[in-house]
């Protein structure tokens, strides 16, 4: 039954089927959170005498049961019911009677929906940003292994100086630690409680909003009551943004990886069992994966487009069009998780071929070089630059190449140690983010 039903409504069955989508699938994932607020809620209920000791002992107790059910994918969600909190609430009044009836005092679907997906988001940001730090780690590592191995450097997809494989592995390092900054800017708004806004406009009853922050290891609230429900859409988008800068970043080492692995280049090595096969030619491997990393970006941007797209012309409050932010901000963290995943897979076992890598250094990819040390010798850098132009330079000795390559950031340079150093910054930014409630659940 629909917690808003009564003998007197009813409502056609395809209206009910398009109005409910698949939130009752999606709430699959949700429910676990919804069971933690809810537990955060009777606390609170209990503390400004609205339930009883005995109230917030079976409540309690259920939501544990609940939890657990929950998890373990074993607390189904009814159609009819619309979502998961309907059928959790269904759930306590069936195992502790009055008191599950009461547990919606002073909060509306609307608070509820949103206190979970925070939740939800802040475990799956927390986890995203673990395996961003894990992945950058690897880059660092796998960075000073080759940080003196050559090979070409491109722009325009045309020879231009001489790089180092350590050069585009830190590189991909750096620009995580970048991205994991903007998952932090995201995590500060999922880490925000809004449970008491209730529909938007509060309720009238001393709700201790603060008490149910701190039950729920949230760092602030979200104070407005209205702010709260134009939040939606805007929460997503924000966390939608940090994972398209993280999948933007993976998916150019991704071209990278394809384009250096192939036959022309033979630079890389993808192992056998990350690559797929061919239906038709039995000599081909192939790197699908790294090909739909390349194309998460643009399914993530699309997601980002559809939640906050929908924002416009939107008056204040709640309407219904936000129940279809949930489906994209789910699917994005869901996407996140993988790509970081087979990406971590992809670089600690990809191989390294050095002489392929050296043999690609063409004869006018030196010339920069030979400028420079002219330059060194004294010479103006345009009279220099002229002099190599009209009569090029000789090949350079590839130990000469990395040792004239002295300053901050350069190919040939070890770097694993600031970008440590900026790991350990970003592990000081997350940290708050992991407070958790002490004996939260407990009666």
């Amino acid at each position: 039954m629909r917690l808003w039903d009564s003998a007197t409504t009813r409502v056609n069955d395809a209206i009910l089927a398009f109005t409910v989508g698949d939130d009752p699938e999606r709430d699959l994932a949700l429910l676990p959170y919804d069971c933690l607020a809810s537990a955060a809620h009777a606390d609170m209920l209990h503390g400004i005498g609205l339930l009883s000791d005995k109230d917030r002992s079976d409540l309690f107790g259920a939501l544990g049961e609940a939890y657990q059910l929950a998890r373990a994918g074993k607390l189904p969600i009814a159609t009819e019911q619309e979502d998961g909190h309907t059928a959790l609430e269904a759930f306590l009044t069936e195992k502790v009677g009055e008191a599950g009836r009461k547990i919606h005092t002073g909060r509306s679907r609307n608070d509820q929906v949103i206190a979970a997906l925070r939740l939800y988001a802040r475990d799956a940001l927390l986890e995203i940003a673990d395996a961003s730090v894990a992945l950058a780690s690897v880059l660092i590592d796998r960075g000073r292994e080759h940080a003196a191995t050559l090979m070409p450097g491109y722009t325009h997809t045309r020879q231009a100086m001489p790089s180092t494989v350590g050069q585009l592995l830190f590189a991909t390092g750096e620009g995580l630690i970048r991205d994991i900054d903007a998952l932090i800017l995201a995590l500060g708004h999922a880490n925000r409680s809004v449970l008491g806004s209730a529909s938007g406009y509060g309720v009238p009853l001393p709700l201790d909003r603060q008490r149910v922050s701190d039950s729920l290891g949230h760092l602030e609230l979200d104070l407005n009551s209205v702010f709260v429900q134009n939040s939606r859409g805007r929460f997503e988008g924000v966390v939608l943004f940090a994972l398209h800068q993280i999948s933007m970043t993976l998916s150019r080492l991704a071209s990278d990886l394809i384009l250096f692995s192939s036959e022309q280049f033979g630079f890389f090595e993808l192992p056998v069992d990350l690559t797929t096969g061919s239906s038709i030619m039995p000599q081909k491997r192939n790197p699908d994966v790294l090909e739909l990393v390349r194309a998460v970006p643009a399914s993530l941007l699309g997601r980002y487009a559809e939640v906050t797209g929908l924002l416009q012309g939107l008056g204040a409050g709640y309407h219904r069009d936000l129940q279809r932010t949930k489906a994209p901000l789910m699917d994005g963290l869901e996407d996140s998780r993988n790509v970081l995943a087979v990406m971590q897979l992809a670089v600690e076992r990809l191989g390294v071929n050095k002489e392929a890598c050296a043999a690609a250094l063409g004869d006018g990819i030196y010339q920069t070089d030979a400028v420079y040390a002219h330059v060194r010798g004294g010479e103006a850098f345009r009279e220099a630059y002229r002099k190599v132009k009209e009569s090029p330079q000789a090949r350079i000795d590839h130990d000469e190449l990395l040792r004239t390559r002295v300053h901050e950031g350069v190919p040939g340079t070890d770097q694993s140690e600031p970008l440590r150093r900026g790991l350990e910054r970003i592990q000081e930014g997350l940290a708050p983010h992991r407070a958790r409630p002490v004996s939260l659940g407990k009666a």
